[in-house]
Protein backbone atom coordinates (compact mmCIF):
# COMPACT_ATOMS: atom_id res chain seq x y z
CA UNK A 1 0.00 0.00 0.00
CA UNK A 2 2.70 2.81 0.95
CA UNK A 3 4.35 1.89 -2.25
CA UNK A 4 1.37 2.80 -4.24
CA UNK A 5 1.01 6.29 -2.14
CA UNK A 6 4.73 6.74 -2.66
CA UNK A 7 4.10 6.03 -6.27
CA UNK A 8 0.53 8.39 -6.56
CA UNK A 9 2.89 11.24 -4.88
CA UNK A 10 5.42 10.99 -7.85
CA UNK A 11 3.01 10.96 -10.38
CA UNK A 12 1.03 13.98 -8.56
CA UNK A 13 4.61 16.15 -8.41
CA UNK A 14 5.59 15.14 -11.69
CA UNK A 15 2.00 16.07 -13.03
CA UNK A 16 2.92 19.84 -11.30
CA UNK A 17 6.60 20.04 -12.96
CA UNK A 18 4.38 19.23 -16.27
CA UNK A 19 2.10 21.80 -15.60
CA UNK A 20 4.94 24.82 -14.04
CA UNK A 21 7.03 23.73 -16.98
CA UNK A 22 4.51 24.42 -19.58
CA UNK A 23 3.61 27.70 -18.17
CA UNK A 24 7.43 28.58 -18.51
CA UNK A 25 7.44 28.07 -21.73
CA UNK A 26 4.58 29.85 -22.65
CA UNK A 27 5.77 32.86 -20.85
CA UNK A 28 6.71 34.93 -24.15
CA UNK A 29 3.21 33.31 -26.23
CA UNK A 30 0.20 35.86 -26.93
CA UNK A 31 -2.85 35.16 -25.66
CA UNK A 32 -1.49 32.00 -23.49
CA UNK A 33 -3.71 31.15 -20.50
CA UNK A 34 -1.71 29.71 -17.82
CA UNK A 35 -3.03 26.81 -16.11
CA UNK A 36 -2.60 25.13 -12.66
CA UNK A 37 -2.48 21.50 -11.30
CA UNK A 38 -5.10 20.75 -8.60
CA UNK A 39 -4.86 17.48 -6.60
CA UNK A 40 -7.31 15.73 -4.62
CA UNK A 41 -6.62 12.59 -1.62
CA UNK A 42 -7.76 9.04 -2.93
CA UNK A 43 -9.61 7.34 0.18
CA UNK A 44 -11.29 4.43 -0.23
CA UNK A 45 -13.23 2.71 2.17
CA UNK A 46 -15.99 0.19 3.09
CA UNK A 47 -19.08 -0.19 5.36
CA UNK A 48 -17.24 -2.44 7.62
CA UNK A 49 -13.75 -0.33 7.76
CA UNK A 50 -12.75 1.38 10.67
CA UNK A 51 -12.92 4.92 9.72
CA UNK A 52 -10.72 5.63 12.67
CA UNK A 53 -7.70 3.86 11.55
CA UNK A 54 -8.42 4.25 8.27
CA UNK A 55 -5.61 5.59 6.03
CA UNK A 56 -5.51 7.47 2.29
CA UNK A 57 -4.40 6.05 -0.36
CA UNK A 58 -2.37 8.43 -2.15
CA UNK A 59 -2.85 11.39 -4.54
CA UNK A 60 -4.56 12.27 -7.61
CA UNK A 61 -4.81 15.18 -10.22
CA UNK A 62 -7.94 16.52 -10.18
CA UNK A 63 -7.91 18.33 -12.78
CA UNK A 64 -5.64 20.95 -14.78
CA UNK A 65 -7.56 24.55 -14.13
CA UNK A 66 -6.80 26.89 -16.97
CA UNK A 67 -6.57 30.61 -15.01
CA UNK A 68 -8.28 33.54 -17.82
CA UNK A 69 -6.96 36.23 -15.43
CA UNK A 70 -5.89 38.88 -17.67
CA UNK A 71 -2.45 39.60 -19.53
CA UNK A 72 -0.43 42.65 -19.63
CA UNK A 73 -0.97 44.66 -22.68
CA UNK A 74 2.16 45.04 -24.99
CA UNK A 75 1.39 48.40 -27.83
CA UNK A 76 2.84 47.30 -31.19
CA UNK A 77 2.30 49.71 -34.53
CA UNK A 78 -0.04 47.45 -36.10
CA UNK A 79 -3.35 48.77 -35.75
CA UNK A 80 -4.41 44.47 -36.76
CA UNK A 81 -3.15 43.69 -33.20
CA UNK A 82 -5.91 43.65 -30.99
CA UNK A 83 -5.77 42.74 -27.37
CA UNK A 84 -9.43 42.43 -25.40
CA UNK A 85 -9.39 44.07 -22.06
CA UNK A 86 -11.40 42.69 -20.09
CA UNK A 87 -13.76 39.22 -20.59
CA UNK A 88 -14.69 37.75 -24.23
CA UNK A 89 -12.77 35.64 -26.89
CA UNK A 90 -12.05 36.83 -30.51
CA UNK A 91 -14.30 34.08 -32.73
CA UNK A 92 -12.66 32.74 -35.43
CA UNK A 93 -13.10 29.74 -38.00
CA UNK A 94 -11.11 27.85 -40.38
CA UNK A 95 -12.67 28.11 -43.39
CA UNK A 96 -14.97 30.76 -45.24
CA UNK A 97 -18.84 29.27 -44.04
CA UNK A 98 -17.91 27.68 -41.32
CA UNK A 99 -20.24 27.30 -38.56
CA UNK A 100 -17.31 25.39 -36.34
CA UNK A 101 -15.93 28.51 -34.35
CA UNK A 102 -12.50 28.68 -32.00
CA UNK A 103 -11.82 31.18 -29.68
CA UNK A 104 -8.47 32.71 -29.19
CA UNK A 105 -7.06 35.51 -26.76
CA UNK A 106 -4.26 35.83 -29.37
CA UNK A 107 -5.21 39.09 -31.56
CA UNK A 108 -2.02 38.93 -33.35
CA UNK A 109 -4.04 38.86 -36.91
CA UNK A 110 -2.77 39.38 -40.80
CA UNK A 111 -4.33 39.85 -43.91
CA UNK A 112 -4.52 36.97 -46.19
CA UNK A 113 -3.68 37.15 -49.93
CA UNK A 114 -7.60 37.64 -50.45
CA UNK A 115 -7.79 40.49 -48.47
CA UNK A 116 -9.13 38.13 -45.12
CA UNK A 117 -8.13 39.13 -42.05
CA UNK A 118 -6.39 36.00 -40.10
CA UNK A 119 -4.90 34.40 -37.74
CA UNK A 120 -1.22 33.34 -38.08
CA UNK A 121 -2.60 29.76 -38.52
CA UNK A 122 -5.01 30.79 -41.36
CA UNK A 123 -8.24 30.83 -39.35
CA UNK A 124 -10.88 33.85 -40.50
CA UNK A 125 -11.58 36.46 -38.03
CA UNK A 126 -15.10 36.51 -37.54
CA UNK A 127 -17.16 39.85 -37.24
CA UNK A 128 -20.94 41.17 -37.47
CA UNK A 129 -22.18 42.62 -40.28
CA UNK A 130 -23.62 45.97 -39.52
CA UNK A 131 -25.66 48.70 -40.64
CA UNK A 132 -24.80 52.19 -41.77
CA UNK A 133 -24.10 53.58 -38.46
CA UNK A 134 -22.38 50.86 -37.58
CA UNK A 135 -24.48 49.23 -35.19
CA UNK A 136 -24.75 45.37 -35.49
CA UNK A 137 -27.84 43.90 -37.61
CA UNK A 138 -27.77 41.04 -35.67
CA UNK A 139 -25.89 39.43 -32.68
CA UNK A 140 -25.12 35.75 -33.41
CA UNK A 141 -22.65 33.46 -33.92
CA UNK A 142 -24.37 31.44 -36.86
CA UNK A 143 -24.78 35.02 -38.65
CA UNK A 144 -20.89 36.43 -37.90
CA UNK A 145 -18.78 36.66 -41.55
CA UNK A 146 -14.99 36.71 -42.13
CA UNK A 147 -13.77 40.21 -41.83
CA UNK A 148 -12.25 41.35 -45.42
CA UNK A 149 -10.72 44.60 -45.83
CA UNK A 150 -10.61 45.59 -49.80
CA UNK A 151 -7.78 47.19 -50.96
CA UNK A 152 -10.05 49.19 -53.28
CA UNK A 153 -13.10 51.08 -52.74
CA UNK A 154 -15.95 50.48 -54.90
CA UNK A 155 -16.48 51.78 -58.57
CA UNK A 156 -16.19 55.83 -59.80
CA UNK A 157 -19.32 57.74 -59.35
CA UNK A 158 -19.57 60.73 -61.40
CA UNK A 159 -20.18 64.09 -60.06
CA UNK A 160 -23.89 65.53 -60.34
CA UNK A 161 -23.41 67.80 -58.05
CA UNK A 162 -21.41 70.57 -55.98
CA UNK A 163 -22.68 72.30 -53.05
CA UNK A 164 -21.42 75.65 -52.23
CA UNK A 165 -21.59 78.20 -49.14
CA UNK A 166 -19.55 81.63 -49.26
CA UNK A 167 -19.63 85.16 -49.10
CA UNK A 168 -18.72 87.74 -52.12
CA UNK A 169 -17.39 91.55 -51.08
CA UNK A 170 -20.29 93.91 -51.42
CA UNK A 171 -17.24 96.42 -51.51
CA UNK A 172 -15.63 95.28 -54.63
CA UNK A 173 -14.91 96.91 -57.45
CA UNK A 174 -17.67 96.83 -60.11
CA UNK A 175 -16.79 95.15 -63.48
CA UNK A 176 -17.92 95.00 -66.97
CA UNK A 177 -18.79 91.21 -67.61
CA UNK A 178 -18.29 91.89 -71.19
CA UNK A 179 -14.30 92.39 -70.55
CA UNK A 180 -14.46 88.74 -68.18
CA UNK A 181 -10.77 86.96 -69.59
CA UNK A 182 -9.87 83.86 -66.77
CA UNK A 183 -6.39 84.75 -67.17
CA UNK A 184 -6.24 87.85 -66.22
CA UNK A 185 -7.42 88.46 -62.41
CA UNK A 186 -7.95 91.88 -63.07
CA UNK A 187 -11.31 91.07 -65.11
CA UNK A 188 -13.07 89.10 -62.67
CA UNK A 189 -13.70 89.82 -58.52
CA UNK A 190 -12.73 86.41 -56.80
CA UNK A 191 -12.88 82.72 -58.06
CA UNK A 192 -13.06 78.89 -56.73
CA UNK A 193 -11.91 75.45 -57.41
CA UNK A 194 -13.03 71.98 -56.68
CA UNK A 195 -12.13 68.88 -58.19
CA UNK A 196 -15.02 66.51 -59.81
CA UNK A 197 -14.98 63.52 -61.35
CA UNK A 198 -16.52 61.73 -64.62
CA UNK A 199 -18.26 58.18 -64.69
CA UNK A 200 -14.66 56.76 -65.45
CA UNK A 201 -13.40 58.45 -62.24
CA UNK A 202 -11.09 60.80 -63.75
CA UNK A 203 -10.61 63.88 -62.22
CA UNK A 204 -11.42 67.03 -63.64
CA UNK A 205 -10.62 71.01 -61.95
CA UNK A 206 -14.08 73.05 -61.76
CA UNK A 207 -13.35 76.61 -61.44
CA UNK A 208 -16.16 79.64 -60.58
CA UNK A 209 -15.30 83.19 -61.20
CA UNK A 210 -17.54 85.60 -60.05
CA UNK A 211 -17.79 89.28 -61.10
CA UNK A 212 -19.36 92.01 -59.77
CA UNK A 213 -21.83 94.01 -62.43
CA UNK A 214 -21.20 97.20 -63.00
CA UNK A 215 -24.39 97.18 -65.68
CA UNK A 216 -26.72 96.27 -62.84
CA UNK A 217 -27.07 96.79 -58.87
CA UNK A 218 -26.39 93.92 -56.70
CA UNK A 219 -25.51 91.79 -59.27
CA UNK A 220 -23.09 89.17 -59.60
CA UNK A 221 -22.22 86.87 -62.82
CA UNK A 222 -20.98 83.71 -62.49
CA UNK A 223 -18.57 82.01 -65.40
CA UNK A 224 -17.63 77.60 -64.57
CA UNK A 225 -14.90 76.36 -66.34
CA UNK A 226 -13.70 72.73 -66.19
CA UNK A 227 -9.74 71.92 -67.07
CA UNK A 228 -9.84 75.53 -67.98
CA UNK A 229 -11.83 75.36 -70.95
CA UNK A 230 -15.47 77.28 -70.77
CA UNK A 231 -18.71 75.30 -69.75
CA UNK A 232 -21.78 77.16 -70.53
CA UNK A 233 -24.45 77.06 -67.79
CA UNK A 234 -28.00 76.05 -69.49
CA UNK A 235 -30.08 78.91 -70.14
CA UNK A 236 -27.36 81.67 -68.33
CA UNK A 237 -26.92 85.04 -69.30
CA UNK A 238 -24.70 85.69 -72.32
CA UNK A 239 -22.23 89.04 -72.16
CA UNK A 240 -20.93 88.97 -75.68
CA UNK A 241 -17.83 87.92 -77.48
CA UNK A 242 -15.92 84.98 -76.29
CA UNK A 243 -17.24 84.97 -72.90
CA UNK A 244 -19.38 81.50 -72.30
CA UNK A 245 -22.99 81.46 -71.14
CA UNK A 246 -22.63 82.65 -66.92
CA UNK A 247 -25.41 82.58 -63.93
CA UNK A 248 -26.44 85.68 -62.87
CA UNK A 249 -26.88 86.49 -58.73
CA UNK A 250 -28.97 89.03 -57.84
CA UNK A 251 -28.73 90.02 -54.10
CA UNK A 252 -31.37 92.02 -52.02
CA UNK A 253 -30.40 94.89 -49.92
CA UNK A 254 -29.82 92.38 -46.57
CA UNK A 255 -27.08 90.96 -48.83
CA UNK A 256 -29.22 87.86 -49.41
CA UNK A 257 -29.69 86.13 -52.36
CA UNK A 258 -33.05 87.39 -54.34
CA UNK A 259 -34.93 84.53 -55.03
CA UNK A 260 -38.01 86.70 -56.33
CA UNK A 261 -36.60 88.18 -59.08
CA UNK A 262 -36.74 87.07 -62.94
CA UNK A 263 -33.43 86.11 -63.54
CA UNK A 264 -32.33 83.77 -66.34
CA UNK A 265 -31.57 80.92 -64.92
CA UNK A 266 -33.34 80.56 -61.77
CA UNK A 267 -30.25 81.46 -59.22
CA UNK A 268 -30.44 78.32 -57.53
CA UNK A 269 -29.97 75.31 -58.60
CA UNK A 270 -27.65 76.39 -61.50
CA UNK A 271 -27.27 73.31 -64.25
CA UNK A 272 -24.07 73.43 -66.42
CA UNK A 273 -24.28 72.11 -70.20
CA UNK A 274 -23.89 68.74 -70.95
CA UNK A 275 -19.75 67.99 -70.59
CA UNK A 276 -19.27 65.68 -73.64
CA UNK A 277 -19.11 66.10 -77.38
CA UNK A 278 -22.77 67.35 -77.66
CA UNK A 279 -21.76 70.25 -75.72
CA UNK A 280 -18.68 71.61 -73.69
CA UNK A 281 -16.39 68.98 -75.11
CA UNK A 282 -13.98 68.56 -72.54
CA UNK A 283 -14.86 64.75 -71.71
CA UNK A 284 -13.44 63.01 -74.22
CA UNK A 285 -12.16 60.01 -72.74
CA UNK A 286 -14.88 57.54 -73.46
CA UNK A 287 -16.76 58.71 -70.06
CA UNK A 288 -20.30 59.46 -70.01
CA UNK A 289 -20.47 62.99 -72.09
CA UNK A 290 -24.44 63.51 -70.88
CA UNK A 291 -22.86 64.38 -67.70
CA UNK A 292 -24.01 67.66 -66.19
CA UNK A 293 -23.42 69.36 -63.04
CA UNK A 294 -26.00 70.92 -60.47
CA UNK A 295 -24.69 73.76 -58.35
CA UNK A 296 -26.55 74.51 -55.82
CA UNK A 297 -25.51 77.30 -53.05
CA UNK A 298 -26.46 76.10 -49.86
CA UNK A 299 -25.34 79.77 -48.63
CA UNK A 300 -24.41 82.74 -50.27
CA UNK A 301 -24.42 86.14 -49.10
CA UNK A 302 -23.27 89.65 -50.16
CA UNK A 303 -21.67 91.39 -47.11
CA UNK A 304 -19.29 93.92 -46.53
CA UNK A 305 -16.09 91.39 -45.79
CA UNK A 306 -13.82 89.65 -47.68
CA UNK A 307 -14.73 86.67 -50.08
CA UNK A 308 -14.94 83.51 -47.94
CA UNK A 309 -15.84 79.95 -49.08
CA UNK A 310 -17.13 78.66 -45.96
CA UNK A 311 -18.21 75.27 -47.66
CA UNK A 312 -17.25 73.44 -51.01
CA UNK A 313 -18.29 69.77 -51.62
CA UNK A 314 -19.18 67.57 -54.77
CA UNK A 315 -20.93 63.79 -54.58
CA UNK A 316 -18.53 62.04 -56.73
CA UNK A 317 -15.75 59.70 -56.47
CA UNK A 318 -12.78 58.13 -57.94
CA UNK A 319 -11.61 54.76 -57.31
CA UNK A 320 -10.22 54.61 -53.86
CA UNK A 321 -6.91 52.98 -52.39
CA UNK A 322 -6.66 51.77 -48.79
CA UNK A 323 -5.16 54.35 -46.60
CA UNK A 324 -5.84 53.24 -42.83
CA UNK A 325 -7.79 50.77 -40.79
CA UNK A 326 -9.35 51.98 -37.54
CA UNK A 327 -10.36 49.75 -35.24
CA UNK A 328 -12.70 51.28 -32.23
CA UNK A 329 -13.25 50.00 -28.53
CA UNK A 330 -16.33 48.65 -29.52
CA UNK A 331 -14.81 46.46 -32.04
CA UNK A 332 -16.39 48.70 -35.15
CA UNK A 333 -13.66 48.12 -37.96
CA UNK A 334 -13.88 51.27 -40.38
CA UNK A 335 -11.21 51.81 -43.63
CA UNK A 336 -10.61 54.98 -45.15
CA UNK A 337 -9.47 55.23 -49.03
CA UNK A 338 -7.75 57.74 -50.55
CA UNK A 339 -10.91 58.81 -52.61
CA UNK A 340 -11.63 60.17 -48.73
CA UNK A 341 -14.70 57.66 -48.37
CA UNK A 342 -15.03 55.42 -45.18
CA UNK A 343 -16.53 52.30 -45.47
CA UNK A 344 -17.51 50.70 -41.99
CA UNK A 345 -16.74 46.72 -42.65
CA UNK A 346 -17.99 44.99 -39.76
CA UNK A 347 -17.99 44.42 -36.01
CA UNK A 348 -15.64 42.30 -34.67
CA UNK A 349 -17.44 39.59 -32.79
CA UNK A 350 -16.86 38.17 -29.38
CA UNK A 351 -18.31 35.58 -27.16
CA UNK A 352 -17.94 33.94 -23.67
CA UNK A 353 -19.08 31.34 -21.18
CA UNK A 354 -20.54 30.38 -18.64
CA UNK A 355 -17.43 28.29 -17.24
CA UNK A 356 -14.53 29.76 -19.38
CA UNK A 357 -12.64 26.95 -17.19
CA UNK A 358 -14.09 24.25 -19.03
CA UNK A 359 -13.45 25.23 -22.55
CA UNK A 360 -11.38 22.43 -24.69
CA UNK A 361 -7.86 23.64 -25.38
CA UNK A 362 -6.66 22.49 -29.13
CA UNK A 363 -3.40 24.68 -29.39
CA UNK A 364 -2.52 27.75 -31.06
CA UNK A 365 -3.87 29.74 -27.77
CA UNK A 366 -7.33 28.65 -29.29
CA UNK A 367 -10.03 26.82 -27.26
CA UNK A 368 -13.34 25.41 -28.55
CA UNK A 369 -16.78 25.36 -26.68
CA UNK A 370 -17.59 22.02 -24.33
CA UNK A 371 -20.32 20.61 -22.03
CA UNK A 372 -18.17 22.04 -19.46
CA UNK A 373 -17.69 25.64 -20.79
CA UNK A 374 -21.30 25.47 -21.80
CA UNK A 375 -22.74 27.55 -25.00
CA UNK A 376 -21.00 30.38 -26.46
CA UNK A 377 -22.95 34.01 -25.00
CA UNK A 378 -22.39 35.99 -28.29
CA UNK A 379 -21.66 40.01 -27.62
CA UNK A 380 -19.83 43.53 -28.85
CA UNK A 381 -17.17 44.66 -27.32
CA UNK A 382 -17.50 47.62 -24.76
CA UNK A 383 -20.89 46.19 -24.00
CA UNK A 384 -22.48 44.35 -20.51
CA UNK A 385 -19.60 42.41 -19.66
CA UNK A 386 -17.67 41.73 -22.34
CA UNK A 387 -14.42 44.11 -22.31
CA UNK A 388 -13.00 46.48 -24.86
CA UNK A 389 -11.00 46.02 -27.80
CA UNK A 390 -7.55 47.77 -27.80
CA UNK A 391 -6.31 48.37 -31.46
CA UNK A 392 -2.16 48.45 -31.89
CA UNK A 393 -1.48 46.21 -29.03
CA UNK A 394 -0.99 42.10 -28.25
CA UNK A 395 -2.57 40.74 -24.66
CA UNK A 396 0.76 38.99 -23.29
CA UNK A 397 1.08 35.41 -21.30
CA UNK A 398 -0.49 36.06 -17.94
CA UNK A 399 1.72 33.02 -16.76
CA UNK A 400 4.18 35.18 -14.49
CA UNK A 401 7.72 33.97 -14.23
CA UNK A 402 8.91 34.46 -10.76
CA UNK A 403 5.94 32.33 -9.35
CA UNK A 404 6.46 29.69 -11.64
CA UNK A 405 10.02 29.51 -10.85
CA UNK A 406 8.69 28.96 -7.01
CA UNK A 407 6.06 26.87 -7.90
CA UNK A 408 8.83 24.76 -10.07
CA UNK A 409 11.02 24.74 -6.84
CA UNK A 410 8.12 23.58 -4.94
CA UNK A 411 7.36 20.86 -7.50
CA UNK A 412 11.10 19.20 -7.16
CA UNK A 413 10.84 19.27 -3.57
CA UNK A 414 7.49 17.21 -3.93
CA UNK A 415 8.90 14.86 -6.01
CA UNK A 416 12.17 14.63 -4.27
CA UNK A 417 9.89 13.86 -0.49
CA UNK A 418 8.10 11.40 -2.65
CA UNK A 419 10.93 9.21 -4.03
CA UNK A 420 12.00 9.63 -0.10
CA UNK A 421 9.41 7.96 0.67
CA UNK A 422 9.05 5.10 -1.80
CA UNK A 423 13.33 4.57 -0.98
CA UNK A 424 12.43 3.61 2.91
CA UNK A 425 9.47 1.51 1.71
CA UNK A 426 12.01 -0.25 -0.02
CA UNK A 427 14.04 -0.27 2.55
CA UNK A 428 11.45 -1.30 4.65
CA UNK A 429 10.95 -4.42 2.86
CA UNK A 430 14.37 -5.35 1.91
CA UNK A 431 15.39 -5.08 5.85
CA UNK A 432 12.43 -7.57 6.04
CA UNK A 433 13.48 -10.14 3.26
CA UNK A 434 16.53 -10.44 4.92
CA UNK A 435 14.69 -12.09 8.25
CA UNK A 436 15.91 -15.41 8.79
Amino acid sequence: MSFNIALSGLYAAQKHLDVTANNIANVNTVGFKGSRAEFADVYSSSIFANAKTQVGSGVSTSTVAQQFHQGALNFTNNSLDLAIQGNGFFVTAANIGDLDRTYTRAGAFQLNSSGYVTTAQGDYLQVYDVNDDGTPKTVSLDSTIPLRIPDAAGSPEATSKVNMSMNLPAGSTALDPANFDPTDSDTYTSSTSVVVYDSLGESHTMTHYFVKDSTATNTWRMFSYMDDQPVDITGGYTPGGSVPSGATLVFNSQGLLDTTVATNPNPNPIVTEQLGSGGAGIITNGADGTQTIEIDFDSITQYSSSFEVTALSQDGSTVGRLTKVDIGADGLVAATYSNGTTTKLGAIAMANFPNSQGLTQVGDTSWKASLSSGDAVPGQANTGTFGKIQSSALEASNSNLTSELVELITAQRNYQANSRALEVNSTLQQTILQIR
